[in-house]
């Protein structure tokens, strides 16, 4: 039998690094539990008035987020606050898959203007690797806004 994976980041603004990765792969946030949302609705100001009705302090409403695939395809992604200073850099990062089937300069420009994207949502551009066949296809490394590498693939 298989098994959901939900992947957690450790974060010092969960919201806004849930916003981040919500822009950059296409999720949502859900909304919260037992709430039918309206469409276009902001299922952001719903947590908020939420997290407000019953009694969850200010200083603790963004201590924690997620976003989902709206097409049920891909794993949640769950953001959680710890104090400044404890956020860690550990083994695991995600590829995004910008360029899938591609080869050579066709999937360098792609992984390019996916990247310029990404940057003007906040990322920051680490490095390139060129084209290596036949083991590297050629990708690209980001930092999110709090510094977690991901790869334009």
């Amino acid at each position: 039998m298989s098994r959901h994976i939900q992947v957690t980041f450790d974060a010092r603004d969960p919201r806004a690094l849930s916003s981040f990765w919500r822009d950059v792969l296409g999720y949502v946030h859900p909304g919260p539990p037992g709430v039918d949302l309206p469409e276009g609705a902001d299922p952001l100001a719903a947590w908020d008035d939420f997290l407000a009705r019953n009694g969850v302090p200010e200083e603790e409403r963004n201590s924690r987020s997620a976003i989902e695939d709206p097409d049920g395809a891909g794993p949640r992604l769950f953001f959680q606050q710890v104090p400044a200073g404890q956020v860690t850099r550990n083994g695991v990062h995600l590829d995004v898959r910008a360029a899938p089937g591609l080869r050579g300069a066709e999937r360098m420009a792609a992984l390019e203007a996916e990247c310029e994207r990404l940057v003007a949502l906040g990322a920051m551009r680490v490095r390139r690797h060129e084209p290596a066949p036949p083991m590297d296809a050629g990708h690209l490394v980001l930092t999110d806004p709090e510094g977690n590498e991901f790869c334009l693939d």
